[in-house]
C-alpha cells in the first residue's frame, strides 16, 4: 500500500505527493499578522509522512514555522530522521526553509536528507554547509 503515511521505507521519495500534503497542510495555516501561509510535509525514515504548518503569536518573535510543528509531528508520533521535505507558501509553491529551520531539518534529518527548494532537489548538505551540529558540541 502506498500514499499518506503507508510509503514503504524503501520506495523512492514521491515529491508530488509531499508537495500536495504541505499544501493542504499550509490551508490549515494560523497566519492573521503576516497573511504569509507556510506548510511542511516531511517523508520519515520509517515510511510515515508528517506535517506541519506556521502559527503566529501577537508577540511575533515566538511565532512557529511549519517545520518546527512538522519536527514536532514527527517526535510525537514515534521520531525517526527525516528524508525528504517539502516547504510550500501560500500558492504551493516550494519556499526554502529560515536558518533556524534549516538548522532544525539538519538535526533531524542530517547531510543527506533531501529538500525539495525552487531551484531543485538538494540535500541538507547542498543547503547548509559546514553545519554546526552534536559532533561539534562534543569536540568542546
Amino acid at each position: 500500500m502506498s500514499g499518506f503515511g503507508f510509503t514503504p521505507p524503501e520506495a523512492p521519495v514521491d515529491w508530488e505527493a509531499l508537495q500536495k500534503y504541505a499544501t493542504e497542510v499550509m490551508e490549515r495555516a494560523y497566519a492573521p499578522y503576516s497573511k504569509y501561509k507556510v506548510g511542511a510535509a516531511g517523508l520519515v525514515d520509517d515510511g510515515r509522512v508528517v506535517l506541519g504548518c506556521n502559527v503566529e503569536n501577537a508577540a511575533y518573535g515566538v511565532a512557529l514555522c511549519a517545520e518546527c510543528g512538522m519536527v514536532s509531528a514527527m517526535h510525537s508520533t514515534g521520531g525517526g530522521r527525516l528524508r525528504a521535505v517539502v516547504c510550500v507558501e501560500g500558492q504551493g509553491r516550494p519556499v526554502m526553509p529560515c536558518g533556524r529551520c534549516r538548522q532544525l531539518l539538519w538535526e533531524n534529518g542530517g547531510p543527506e536528507c533531501q529538500l525539495l527548494t525552487s531551484s531543485g532537489i538538494k540535500t541538507m548538505a547542498e543547503v547548509l554547509p559546514d553545519a554546526f551540529d552534536v559532533a561539534d558540541l562534543e569536540d568542546a
